[in-house]
C-alpha cells in the first residue's frame, strides 16, 4: 500500500479551536490553572454522541474548553502553526480553516482586532511550513441571526485577503436556518463562498432548507444527503460538494461505524466528497487518518483514495496553480509502486 501521508490532498473542514494539539491543550491549560475534565485528559480522545441535546451539549462544552486556553497572541500563532505542520505532515497541499471570531472577541480587542491575528498568523504558518492556507468565518447558529449578518459583513470586508468563504456551524438542531439567509446573501454579494453546515445531525428535510435559502457551493458534513436518493442527485446536479468528515460522524453518533459512512454511495451517485478531520482535538483524528480509516474499514483502494483526494482539490478554493501541481502529484502517487 502506498504512504496515505504522502497522498497530496487539501483540508476543507477544519474548525479553529478544534484543531489544536492535545498537548498543546494540556501545556497551556497547566499555564494558566485551568482545569480540564477527565474527557480531555486520562479519558483523551473523549466519548461522544449527540444522539440527543444532553449529547451535543457536552460535546460544545468540551470544545469551550479547548477555546478557553486560547489567552494570548502568541497561543493563536502557536496553534495555527501547529496545525499547519500537522496537516502538512498529513499530506494537506491547502489547508482551509474554520473560525467563529465572536468566541474570542472578549479577549483579543473584538471581532476585527481578532481576524487580523488569525490572518497574520496564517501568513507566518505559510512561511514557517510552506502549507498554503485559507480562513472560513464561520456563524454560530445558536446566536442570534443579526450576529451572523455582522459576521458576513466581517468576512466581506476581508474578502481577498485571506478570507475566501463564509459558513454556519453548531447544532443543526437549533435555530431556523432560514432566519440565516439574509447573511448569507451578504456574504454572496462579496464574492465569497458559501460553506455552511448541513445534513449531520438532521436529515435530508434540512438539506434542502440549505439549500434553498443558503445557496451553498459545498456542504459541511452533507453525508445525510445518501438517504434521499432524489436530493442527491439535486445535489450533483448543482455541482454542491461534500465536506464529509467519517471519524467525526462516529464519534458524534450520525453513524455506529466507520462501515456505515455511506463514501461509497455518495461517490457512486456522481457526487464529489471532499475528507475533512472536523476537530481533531476532540476526535483523535487528523486529515490523513480519515482516508486510512477508509481504507482499513471499508477497503478503499489507492485508487478510491486517489480519487478522494482529487475531489478535496477540485472543490477547494486553492490557486489555480497549487490544483494544477497537486493534481499533477496525486498521478505520480499512483504511479508508485505498491508496498
Amino acid at each position: 500500500m502506498r504512504s496515505i501521508l504522502e497522498l497530496p490532498k487539501a483540508h476543507l473542514h477544519l474548525h479553529f479551536a478544534g484543531s489544536m494539539r492535545h498537548g498543546t491543550l494540556l501545556e497551556l491549560a497547566n499555564r494558566d490553572g485551568i482545569a480540564l475534565p477527565a474527557a480531555l485528559t486520562e479519558d483523551w480522545p473523549p466519548t461522544l454522541s449527540t444522539a440527543d441535546e444532553k449529547g451535543w451539549f457536552r460535546f460544545q462544552r468540551l470544545y469551550d474548553v479547548g477555546r478557553s486556553v486560547l489567552n494570548t497572541e502568541d497561543d493563536v500563532r502557536r496553534l495555527v502553526r501547529e496545525a499547519a505542520e500537522d496537516d502538512r505532515e498529513d499530506g494537506s497541499v491547502w489547508t482551509e480553516m474554520q473560525v467563529d471570531p465572536s468566541g474570542y472577541a472578549a479577549k483579543f480587542g473584538g471581532i476585527t482586532s481578532f481576524m487580523e491575528l488569525v490572518l497574520d498568523a496564517v501568513a507566518e504558518a505559510k512561511r514557517a511550513t510552506g502549507l498554503d492556507m485559507s480562513i472560513v468565518i464561520a456563524a454560530n447558529r445558536i446566536r442570534h441571526p443579526l450576529d451572523a449578518r455582522t459576521l458576513a459583513r466581517l468576512a466581506a470586508k476581508f474578502a481577498g485577503r485571506g478570507v475566501h468563504a463564509f459558513g454556519l456551524s453548531n447544532d443543526e438542531r437549533r435555530g431556523d436556518t432560514e432566519d440565516f439567509a439574509a447573511a448569507f446573501a451578504i456574504a454572496e454579494r462579496a464574492g465569497l463562498k458559501l460553506v455552511p453546515h448541513g445534513g449531520e445531525l438532521r436529515g435530508p428535510a434540512h438539506i434542502r432548507t440549505v439549500l434553498d435559502h443558503l445557496h451553498p457551493q459545498r456542504l459541511g458534513h452533507g453525508v445525510r444527503v445518501a438517504e434521499d436518493p432524489e436530493l442527491l442527485q439535486r445535489v450533483v446536479e448543482s455541482g454542491v460538494a461534500l465536506e464529509v468528515c467519517p471519524a467525526s460522524n462516529v464519534s458524534l453518533g450520525v453513524y455506529a461505524s466507520i462501515n456505515e459512512v455511506p463514501v461509497r454511495a455518495l461517490k457512486s451517485a456522481g457526487a464529489k466528497v471532499a475528507l475533512g478531520s472536523d476537530d481533531p482535538l476532540l476526535f483523535g483524528t487528523r486529515l490523513a487518518g480519515q482516508y486510512a480509516l477508509l481504507r482499513a474499514a471499508q477497503d478503499f483502494t489507492d485508487v478510491e483514495l486517489a480519487d478522494l483526494a482529487r475531489d478535496s482539490i477540485d472543490v477547494s478554493y486553492a490557486p489555480d496553480a497549487i490544483k494544477i501541481r497537486a493534481l499533477r502529484e496525486i498521478d505520480a502517487w499512483l504511479s508508485l509502486p505498491e508496498n
